[in-house]
């Protein structure tokens, strides 16, 4: 009667953990480019009300952008994709909050307050100061030109899309709140994220050239649910113009101004006058 032979349970092959750490590194250049084909496709499910199956992709996409994150810890594009995970939270947030008792001015406050925190946590996980994410004054001359670019971009916003105002009327009375949370939670959050946080991420893995036009697709992708290819077309040369204004000055407050400028007189001003 031969003895029992010992039983040997294979483990974990490490040769295919460093195959697919290998594989990420050869298409480390593209990968950005992936993530953010995977964010339209997403952004293309929810415009056209596909919403669980946008949302699961947008949920996917956060854990997805998460782990590679700490794949890529210690190396120059892990602030990147900390940076991109505001992504997916932007439309998961505008998605999932319990938003409906609630005028629609208010969703952009409610929605803003999580991304701040998170913009807060991928700032300082990544080791940015205020300054590096532009919240410095910059040359007043040339924010102030900047921040006036707001009024005609938002005439020519709203002659694309034609929105219905989020007030009726131009009473001050009525229309001083609605144009301060424009200004503070789509003007301010919207600049820290893209042209401050996620501009300087992708600069820093990859330099300034690759940083302006990530940057930008991301930014027009996102407006995909507006349901109009001209309108994506505007927001992405927009986003190239306020991306250079804040390579040129390094600070995003003529930027912030100017988004705000052009959402206030996009959805309170022109609505009530044409």
């Amino acid at each position: 009667m031969s003895s029992p032979q010992p039983i040997y349970q294979a483990g974990p092959d490490p040769r295919g953990a460093s195959r697919f750490k290998a594989f990420l590194k050869g298409q480390g250049e593209f990968l950005p480019w992936y993530y953010g084909v995977l964010l339209t496709v997403a952004e293309i499910l929810t415009a056209l009300m596909y919403i669980p199956a946008g949302l699961a992709l947008h949920f996917s996409l956060l854990i997805l952008l998460i782990l590679q994150a700490a794949l890529e810890a210690g190396q120059p594009r892990h602030a990147l994709y900390q940076a991109l995970t505001l992504a997916p939270l932007t439309r998961i947030m505008s998605l999932t909050l319990p938003l409906g008792n609630f005028p629609l001015v208010w969703w952009y406050a409610i929605t803003s307050l999580p991304l701040l925190a998170a913009a807060w946590a991928a700032a300082a996980l990544s080791g940015f100061k205020a300054a590096d994410v532009g919240l410095v004054l910059g040359r007043p001359g040339r924010q102030v030109l900047v921040a006036l670019s707001g009024l005609p971009l938002g005439l020519m916003e709203y002659l694309i899309l034609r929105p219905r105002p989020l007030v009726a009327g131009l009473d001050f009375r009525h229309l001083w709140l609605p144009a301060l949370i424009l200004l503070i939670c789509t003007g301010f959050m919207e600049e820290l994220v893209f042209r401050g946080l996620i501009m300087r991420a992708a600069t820093v893995a990859a330099g300034p050239r690759f940083a302006l036009y990530y940057m930008s697709f991301i930014f027009a992708i996102l407006h995909i649910t507006h349901r109009s290819v001209l309108d994506v077309f505007f927001v992405f040369a927009v986003a190239l113009f306020f991306g250079w204004a804040v390579q040129k000055d390094r600070s995003i407050l003529g930027v912030t101004l100017a988004h705000g400028l052009t959402n206030i007189t996009l959805y309170l001003i022109w609505p009530n006058l044409l």
